[in-house]
């Protein structure tokens, strides 16, 4: 009898323990899984906020260019 409840307790723990391991996992993958996604959704976000800046910086320059010319005496 004394065997059977200490096989009973063992069983128990044992499955407790199972249970606290596959929500320890479980929890891994979310994370995993939402940094995944967090990823994937920021690069083309920078992917396109470079290309803007290139593209500002493209159009200030031929700004410039452009008073430059409209300033500069003609020969």
């Amino acid at each position: 009898m004394a065997q059977e409840t200490t096989s009973n307790f063992a069983q128990s723990l044992n499955d407790l323990m199972g249970a606290v391991g596959k929500i320890g996992q479980m929890q891994v993958d979310l994370l995993s899984s939402v940094l995944n996604s967090a990823v994937s959704a920021i690069e083309p976000m920078s992917k396109t906020a470079s290309e803007l800046v290139g593209n500002v910086a493209n159009t200030a320059t031929q700004a410039v260019q452009g008073v430059v010319s409209a300033i500069a005496p003609k020969k």
